[in-house]
C-alpha cells in the first residue's frame, strides 16, 4: 500500500549558500471509491485512515444512513492510485443505483458532478442544541488541534479536522491534503466510535467552504470553528442550518459569524 509521507532529495538553499538533503513531503494519490465493485467517486487524498475515510463519505453523500449499511470495505493498491472497496446491504445498493449523480474529479472540489445547481445547494438538516463553549475552550480546541498534526509536523503540506469535546479536549483528529477529505475521514472515525457530533466542536485548519459546513450539518455536528475565513456562501448555509460558525481562529482570538448563543459572553446576535 502506498505510504501517506514521501522523503524526497532537495537542494536546500539558506541565505547565499546550498547544500543536498531530503525533505518529507505529503503524498497524493488518486482514491476511487466503489460501491459493490461500481466506482462512484474519484479523488485525490492522502492514503491513510482509508476505512475511516470510506465510512464518512459514504454518510456525508448521502449514500448510506448508518454505518451498519456497509458490510464490508477493503483498500486495494491499484495501477495508477487506491480502490476502497464498499460493499452495501442490498437496500442500499438498490438505492444507490436509482441515483443518477456520479462524481469524477480532484480533491479541491467537494461539488464535483452534481447534476444540478438545485442539488448543490439542497437544504441542510437543522442541528440540535449543541455544545456551551467559551473563549478559553476554543482557544484550546485550537492549539489541541495544532500539536496534534502528526503528519503536518511531518511534511507542513496537511490539513486537519479534529472533535474537542468540552472536559475532555481533543478526541479525536484526522489528515489529509484535502481539507474535505480530512473531514470525512473525521466523519468515518467518529460514526465507528460510535460518537454523535451534537456534543463537541469541528476545528479545521483550513478556511470555511460550503462543503465543510454541508458534511457537519450531516453529521449533526453545530459548532464549527476554523483557523481561516468562511466564504459567504458557507455563512448562509451555516446560518440556515443553526450551526455556530467560527472563524480566524488565533492564539489572539476569533470571529464568530453565526449564532453565537453557543458561546458564553458572546453578543446576542450577529450584525
Amino acid at each position: 500500500m502506498i505510504q501517506p509521507v514521501a522523503r524526497v532529495p532537495v537542494s536546500i538553499w539558506r541565505g547565499a549558500a546550498a547544500r543536498a538533503g531530503r525533505r518529507a513531503i505529503p503524498e497524493e494519490t488518486p482514491l476511487a471509491i466503489t460501491y459493490d465493485r461500481a466506482t462512484y467517486a474519484v479523488m485525490l487524498g492522502t492514503p491513510a485512515d482509508l476505512r475511516d475515510f470510506a465510512l464518512g463519505f459514504s454518510l456525508s453523500e448521502g449514500v448510506i444512513g448508518d454505518p451498519a449499511e456497509i458490510l464490508d470495505c477493503v483498500p486495494h493498491a491499484v495501477a495508477g492510485g487506491i480502490e476502497v472497496r464498499i460493499d452495501l446491504a442490498s437496500a442500499r445498493r438498490d438505492a444507490l443505483l436509482a441515483r443518477r449523480r456520479h462524481i469524477a474529479g480532484p480533491g479541491g472540489c467537494g461539488l464535483c458532478g452534481m447534476d444540478s445547481l438545485a442539488e448543490a445547494l439542497a437544504p441542510l438538516p437543522r442541528v440540535g442544541a449543541g455544545p456551551r463553549l467559551d473563549g478559553a475552550m476554543i482557544a484550546d480546541a485550537m492549539a489541541a488541534l495544532a500539536g496534534a498534526q502528526a503528519l503536518n509536523r511531518e511534511t507542513h503540506g496537511m490539513h486537519a479536522a479534529g472533535y474537542y469535546l468540552p472536559g475532555s479536549g481533543l478526541v479525536l483528529l484526522r489528515e489529509d491534503v484535502g481539507r474535505h477529505n480530512a473531514l470525512d475521514k473525521l466523519i468515518g472515525a467518529m460514526a465507528g466510535a460510535g460518537r454523535a457530533g451534537e456534543g463537541g466542536l469541528l476545528v479545521l485548519s483550513s478556511r470555511l467552504s460550503i462543503e465543510l459546513v454541508q458534511k457537519a450539518a450531516r453529521a449533526g455536528i453545530a459548532a464549527i470553528a476554523a483557523i481561516s475565513t468562511p466564504t459567504a456562501l458557507a455563512v448562509r448555509a451555516a446560518e440556515a442550518a443553526g450551526i455556530t460558525l467560527i472563524g480566524i481562529a488565533r492564539a489572539d482570538g476569533f470571529e464568530v459569524f453565526t449564532h453565537p448563543s453557543r458561546i458564553e459572553g458572546a453578543i446576542a446576535d450577529v450584525a
